[in-house]
């Protein structure tokens, strides 16, 4: 083949495309990995702070550990995991959050999820309907949610989110999982900071317009967020199905603030602080991180989303807002914002990871089956019960990579 002209190409750098090229190249199917970022990676990407620790300002735990993909890559490439149980799993400092409480918080939500477990042999509906109608606790169980799923109850559809399955074993890297991520994709052949533009499958052959020009091949897979396959102008002639399954499964917002705390051996190392326990619009936040002097403070939902909107100060505002009003005004001056990023206005994601909307339970499959064996499709939210994950994308690129793989072992 001449120079832009390849067997398989690889739309998108993030988990799936790049376990999608790897599993290719170990096949010998020649492909390239196009990338419109600069870097590999993704929604997972790691930076480090002025103190040299490494940040994940996308996702950041191996959810699943025990039978995550990315564990295994994670220590064959002699990264460190971090075993601490996450604070989640533990009750929180008992300030403005009595411990009596916390544990009727923890009972209310293991009461909602026992619901949603049934919803799969009920009529798809918003998960808020699961809520207890007089609940306590119903304002926190959303929050919860917006952390979880990018977004409020009202918002995700009940069985999608009963689907999503979960051992409970969550570890950490200690390097970053956007390392991790991108460091396994670092020799494989590819474009970066090299927008797709078209993907025009008229013709015999797939002809891939990209910022760098044009490159074609025998098939694609497309690991691009939903937020970008909804566009019905991506695909020549357009793919309405597709599209239409990519806005079932919008993109939830999540975003991470981090703070440098001074004098922070007054907290318990990877503790939780609750400082709203009456609404859904409040951080989540998460104390010494690795024993770091740090607070990891989550917003998730149209919290986030009105956050996004104000710019970067207003989570600074917020999270400070909110410290002070448990931990007393002078700890205004202990607190520095590090590094923050919005999902939301990044332009090659729009969003954090997928949820499906009340009534779309049934696009996951959809956005997932190839068109024409020509085409194929990756993707955390292409993942029937992994999604909003890096081991549901790296899962789903594999899966894409082996249809492409028995396609052209065909006589």
């Amino acid at each position: 083949m001449t120079k832009g002209e390849h067997q398989v190409v690889i739309v998108g750098g993030g988990a799936a495309g790049i376990a999608a090229a790897r599993r290719l190249c170990d096949a010998s199917v020649e492909c390239l990995l196009v990338e419109a970022r600069p870097r590999l990676g993704g929604r997972a990407w790691t930076v480090n702070d002025p103190s040299g620790f490494a940040l994940d300002l996308g996702c950041g735990w191996l959810h699943s550990a025990d039978r995550n993909p990315w564990r295994e890559i994670a220590e064959q490439q002699g990264r460190i995991i971090d075993k601490t149980p996450p604070p989640w799993t533990r009750l929180a400092p008992r300030v403005g959050f009595p411990l009596s409480e916390q544990r009727h918080f923890v009972d209310a939500l293991q009461d909602f999820y026992r619901r949603l477990d049934s919803a799969e042999h009920s009529p798809d509906g918003p998960a808020a309907a699961l809520l207890d109608p007089d609940g306590r606790w119903n304002g926190l169980i959303n929050a919860v949610s917006t952390y979880v799923n990018g977004a409020e109850l009202d918002r995700v559809s009940a069985r999608d989110f009963a689907r999503y399955d979960d051992t409970g074993v969550n570890w950490r890297v200690v390097e970053g999982y956007g390392t991790t991520v991108a460091a396994h994709g670092a020799d494989l052949p590819m474009m970066l900071d090299c927008p797709v533009r078209r993907i025009d499958h008229t013709g015999r052959r797939l002809r891939i317009e990209t910022a760098q020009g044009v490159v074609t091949a025998d098939q694609a897979i497309v690991t691009l967020p939903t937020a970008l396959l909804a566009d019905e102008t991506l695909f020549t002639p357009a793919l309405p199905e597709k599209a239409e399954a990519a806005a079932g499964l919008p993109l939830g917002l999540a975003d991470k603030l981090f703070l440098s705390l001074d004098h922070a051996e007054e907290f318990e190392t990877d503790s939780r602080l609750f400082c709203r326990t009456d609404r859904a619009a409040t951080g989540a936040y998460h104390l010494r991180p690795f024993g770091r002097p740090q607070i990891e403070v989550y917003f998730g939902g149209r919290l986030a989303s009105q956050l996004e909107a104000e710019g970067d100060d207003a989570f600074f505002a917020f999270a400070v807002s909110e410290l002070t009003g448990v931990l007393g005004s002078a700890f205004s001056g202990r607190v520095r914002p590090t590094h923050l990023h919005r999902w939301g206005r990044d332009p090659f994601a729009r969003g954090s990871y997928s949820h499906a909307l009340p009534g779309a339970a049934g696009c996951r499959a959809a956005l997932a089956a190839p068109v024409d064996e020509r085409l194929f499709f990756a993707g955390e939210a292409c993942s029937p019960n992994d999604f909003s994950t890096a081991h549901g994308a790296w899962e789903a690129g594999v899966a894409a990579a082996e249809q492409v793989i028995a396609v052209r072992q065909r006589p």
